[in-house]
């Protein structure tokens, strides 16, 4: 049995995919990328630094400009593409700021067809009532080479929100609280609507590994990368617990 393992390296390199891939293309790619989180500076130009618990956590990456965010767009996603099948499509979380760039640097890769946007509805609170306070916390832009087909009547429609907490499974709690770690309930619902039993789901920034995690316990392949080496351990780590099952944590 081979393992699954995170490979350590930097998405903006061609070598890590290769690594990651051993010649294989991929069915689609489901991932997460840095979102367009722009450098925080006083009036003077110093770095704002964050406070309190933010200080505890890893620092997000940040960008000086949307610019620089499309740069690395640009630097990153062309090489992903490169190791797909032609039928794959794109799934791409990302933020307001986000969006654009990764709209036009999709297209001009050949995937010009937005098929929808995925949210994911957080819930802020608990009530002993009907009703629950909600926020769109962040959201995947569904993309594809070709425009979508007429719907299938005879299928269910595709889920294109999910509500969920942070982190309903406590996954994430478990796996050291990555900074942008997201629930497998907000996951799994782009994982079986957009890939079959089998195939491979390729993801270029693994963080916490909550992605490839979801498509090894919906009966797919996974193949990841991760930029930081103590989180490429322990998504490699994560990964080895769930395909050798109940007894490799009991160990």
């Amino acid at each position: 049995m081979v393992l699954p393992t995170c490979i350590c390296a930097d998405a903006t390199l061609p070598d890590g995919y290769r690594e990651a891939l051993g010649g294989a293309r991929a069915d689609v790619l489901l991932t997460d990328p840095p979102y367009c989180l722009l450098t925080r500076r006083r009036k003077g130009g110093d770095v704002r630094e964050p406070r309190g618990r933010k200080i505890e956590r890893e620092p997000a990456v940040r960008f000086e400009s949307v610019r620089d965010y499309r740069r690395f767009t640009e630097a990153w996603l062309p090489l992903a593409v490169e190791h797909l099948t032609p039928q794959a499509p794109l799934v791409l979380w990302t933020n307001v700021l986000g969006r654009e760039p990764l709209l036009q640097v999709a297209a001009r890769c050949g995937y010009a067809h937005l098929q929808g946007e995925f949210v994911w509805a957080k819930r802020t609170r608990d009530v002993n009532s009907n009703e629950q306070t909600l926020r769109v916390y962040e959201v995947a832009l569904v993309l594809a080479r070709t425009s979508a087909p007429p719907p299938d009547l005879s299928r269910p429609p595709l889920p294109w929100a999910v509500v969920t907490g942070y982190d309903d499974e406590g996954e994430g709690a478990r796996w050291g609280h990555h900074p942008h770690h997201k629930p497998l309930g907000a996951l799994a619902p782009l994982v079986l609507s957009w890939t079959r039993p089998g195939q491979l789901v390729l993801d270029p920034f693994a963080g916490s590994g909550s992605i490839p995690l979801a498509a090894l316990r919906l009966g797919r392949r996974a193949a990841c990368l991760e930029k930081v080496p103590e989180w490429a351990a322990r998504v490699t780590q994560r990964l080895r617990e769930a395909a050798q099952g109940p007894q490799a944590s009991e160990g």
